[in-house]
């Protein structure tokens, strides 16, 4: 039986400064750091997780900051645009925000959808577009309310070093459907209310360098550890070499190449990440895997102090 995901679950991107990355996504785009971690493979470096109040899959976008990261070349191999979603209506009060705040906004047209295009502060490429689908996000910050923030993704554009692979991939091992073509992009949609949409550009574009500024991965959701397994030999089947399985505290996961050059991981649903913090509290403590618990001492020491202002980077308080 064919396997469908539901969409994107998280994108993990490289920055540098933590306390720029934790001031621009919770102070200006007002998401909620849900979880203070490190990154399993290389705990000295932060692993940030934001999202929306609870940090549920489809809305989180994470991160490992380190000052001592090179800067990235955008390019193949990567997610293009990182896509957020906000409620109708709110594109104007997004522009006027990201201005005060000394971010330049470009505005984009493509499949009839308004996008407002811009960068964060270590030039990860990220845009807004309006949509009805979805809950709206609860978590305010500043004069963000329900009516204007961020609900989550709205998919992504995907930079291809070989499009037609990825299109491969795309529809035929994650199982999205394709919904046609515009302005040189194909479209592709998952079932998910976030996340759901695919932008692909019709040409191979040259494979980028990781760093601060470009992603490292996207992840695609499985509903549980059971349908997770069934993964694990769908890729298979298709020609991949997929990781084993990892645990990765607050979902599981499995890692591949596609051919086009941008690395998929599918990851669960669950357990989220009210595992180990209660959802008041989310992010407030830097939380560590068992494995890591007796280095702490050593592991807090190697990491920048960082704090959750709120207040933004700005003008607006």
């Amino acid at each position: 039986m064919a396997l469908q995901t539901a969409g994107i679950h998280h994108i993990t991107a490289y920055a540098q400064d933590p306390q720029k990355n934790v001031d621009f996504y919770t102070g200006v785009l007002g998401l909620r750091l849900v979880k203070k971690t490190v990154n399993f493979d290389a705990p000295e470096v932060y692993h940030l997780y934001f999202g929306d109040e609870e940090g549920h899959p489809g809305t989180i976008i994470t991160f490992f900051p380190s000052s001592a990261s090179r800067r990235g070349i955008r390019g193949g191999g990567q997610v293009g645009y990182t896509t957020f979603v906000v409620p109708a209506g709110a594109l104007p009060y997004w522009e006027q925000r990201l201005r005060s705040f000394g971010v330049s906004v470009m505005k984009a047209f493509r499949f009839n959808e308004h996008y407002l295009q811009f960068s964060d502060r270590d030039g990860l490429s990220l845009e807004l577009v309006e949509r009805e689908e979805g809950p709206n996000n609860g978590w305010s910050v500043d004069s963000i309310t329900p009516d204007t923030a961020i609900k989550g993704f709205g998919g992504a554009v995907l930079f291809s070093s070989k499009w037609e692979e990825t299109k491969k991939a795309l529809e035929q091992v994650m199982g999205l459907t394709f919904m046609g073509e515009d302005v040189n992009y194909a479209r592709f949609q998952s079932a998910g209310p976030f996340g759901n949409v695919i932008d692909l550009p019709m040409r191979d574009i040259p494979l980028g360098a990781g760093g601060a500024g470009t992603t490292h991965h996207i992840a695609w959701r499985a509903q549980d550890d059971e349908e997770h397994g069934k993964w694990l030999e769908w890729v298979k089947q298709h020609g991949f070499l997929p990781t084993e399985i990892k645990n990765r505290n607050y979902f599981r996961s499995l890692y591949f190449r596609e051919r086009g050059g941008i690395l998929f991981e599918i990851a669960t649903d669950p357990p989220g990440f009210t595992v180990d913090e209660d959802p008041d509290s989310l992010g407030e403590q830097l939380k560590l895997p068992v494995w890591f618990e007796p280095e702490r001492v050593r592991i807090e020491e190697g990491l920048e102090p960082i704090e959750v202002k709120n207040t933004g980077e700005g003008k607006l308080k």
